[in-house]
């Protein structure tokens, strides 16, 4: 009998050399997380294995492990015999979001006032510039992402890794329902908040800091609207590919 070859994409073959595997589902969870935190992949939008596999010139093992993983983080979900997509939270799962990370922050806050040094107060002020730069331009994804990190540079002063860890994952998640419910060419946070927060840790005013970050996030809550429309991108552009 002959036997047939097994089918498999060409261009996979070529990162087998230079990439490891475990390298390649690195790059594709990070693709992805890095798009849904820009708020440019949004909720619900589907992500097929073999697109996915033919987008990042890889097999459909990787793919499956990186799927596999922001799954375990809340970022997607996957769905018996239909596939993996993009997760689309519920309201219940959003109050509940943004519950944890008003009562997440707060302690952070607490931490951060205590521990952070003058150099980190620096950096911060440095971010603070970089989203100055960027804030109500046309790069909203820019933005969205510089936005989102400010909170976790703020966690980085807490010096506690696992409340670090907490919020990466409450963030991810709120970035999807910003994606899915605030209306387009608003920002995800707000400049002028941010400022304001830091200049609490700069007096080492820890309960100013917490009421400043309340305000900030129950104004984000607020702003969240329950009837957006999809944005109708295609995949590819979701993820940036069509800006390489």
């Amino acid at each position: 009998m002959k036997r047939h070859p097994r089918l498999v994409a060409a261009p996979d073959a070529e990162p087998a050399s230079t990439e490891s595997a475990d390298a390649a589902a690195q790059r594709v969870y990070q693709t992805i997380f890095d798009s849904v935190m820009s708020q440019r992949l949004l909720p619900g939008t589907k992500l097929p294995e073999a697109a996915l596999c033919e987008l990042f010139h890889v097999g459909r093992t990787t793919v499956q492990k990186a799927l596999q993983r922001l799954a375990h983080e809340y970022i997607v979900e996957l769905r018996p015999n239909r596939g993996a997509m993009v997760a689309m939270p519920t309201p219940q799962e959003m109050r509940e979001i943004f519950e944890a990370r008003q009562a997440l922050e707060a302690a952070i806050l607490g931490l951060a006032a205590r521990n952070a040094t003058d150099e980190d107060l620096a950096r911060l002020h440095v971010h603070l510039e970089r989203e100055h730069a960027v804030m109500h331009t046309w790069r909203q994804a820019e933005w969205a992402r510089l936005a989102s990190d400010f909170h976790l540079r703020v966690a980085e002063l807490s010096h506690n890794a696992i409340l670090q860890r907490y919020l990466a994952e409450l963030l991810s998640r709120c970035s999807l329902i910003v994606a899915l419910h605030e209306p387009g060419g608003h920002a995800s946070c707000e400049h002028e908040e941010h400022a304001g927060i830091v200049a609490c840790l700069e007096r080492r005013d820890a309960e100013g800091a917490v009421r400043a970050m309340q305000a900030h996030l129950a104004v984000l809550e607020q702003r969240i609207q329950l009837d957006s429309e999809g944005s109708g991108k295609n995949l590819a552009r979701m993820l940036g590919f069509d800006e390489r």
